[in-house]
């Protein structure tokens, strides 16, 4: 068996140029904050922030000196203040009511994909196509540390985030894990994006992979799961084949 991905994924992967998902101008409110060794942080007494989403690239334009303008990773939002990593800002704090322009940028990325996605559990092999509808039983769902999912909404989805080694793994700090639905013995696995369209589509981004106790897309210790018992994985590696 193999990782297999849908042909949204594929397409997108190939050929989806970024495209603006949030722009945000208020001349009077914004200010950046070079917070020494705590996050650095954008930060809006307007609060009209939650338009942006973690994970994203955001595009500083347009302060006072120029010298914090550039791209950075939000790690955090809400609604009057986007943290980005330490010493991402220099020198003095742009001081509010400066003129300052932000935006945000999505791309064809997996980790763009597959952002506040969830995973499935289910018994038997997997699909010979992630375009194919599910096959087996379901039993686990996993979500950002066991919470409720609900598609089309960011809560407890998970991410990914880093990339090493030509690999793709779960986002930093992030707690994948179930509670087990179903008595059943794990065979394979379906990552969704956050729309979890489910049955057989070729407009979706979705990852098979297969689950053993070694050498297989996933592996687990035990793969008899027992329900109402909780698993967590810990750690989730998509390798980029080198040469096909």
């Amino acid at each position: 068996m193999a990782f297999r991905f849908s042909t949204k994924v594929r397409n997108d992967m190939l050929g989806l140029k970024a495209t603006c998902n949030a722009l945000y101008y208020n001349g009077g409110a914004i200010a950046l904050n070079d917070n020494g060794a705590s996050p650095d942080s954008i930060t809006d007494t307007g609060n009209g922030l939650a338009i942006f989403e973690p994970g994203d690239m955001i595009t500083v334009e347009g302060a006072a000196t120029g010298a914090n303008d550039g791209d950075y990773e939000i790690l955090t939002v809400a609604a009057g203040t986007i943290t980005i990593a330490t010493g991402s800002f220099t020198g003095t704090d742009v001081a509010a009511g400066s003129v300052v322009i932000l935006g945000s940028a999505r791309g064809g990325s997996m980790v763009d994909q597959f952002r506040n996605g969830t995973m499935v559990i289910r018994t038997g092999s997997q699909p010979s196509s992630a375009d194919d509808a599910e096959t087996g039983s379901e039993l686990i769902q996993v979500t950002e540390s066991s919470g409720a999912f609900v598609a089309g909404a960011a809560d407890n989805g998970i991410n990914f985030g880093q990339v090493a080694d030509a690999e793709l793994h779960a986002a930093s700090g992030e707690v994948w894990s179930g509670v087990a639905g179903a008595t059943g013995t794990a065979g394979h696995f379906r990552v969704y994006g956050n729309d979890k369209t489910t049955g057989a589509s070729t407009t979706t981004p979705r990852v098979d992979g297969a689950i053993a106790t070694s050498g297989s897309q996933m592996n687990m210790a035990n793969t008899s799961i027992t329900s109402g018992g909780t698993t967590t994985i810990d750690d989730v590696d998509i390798p980029m084949a080198e040469s096909a």
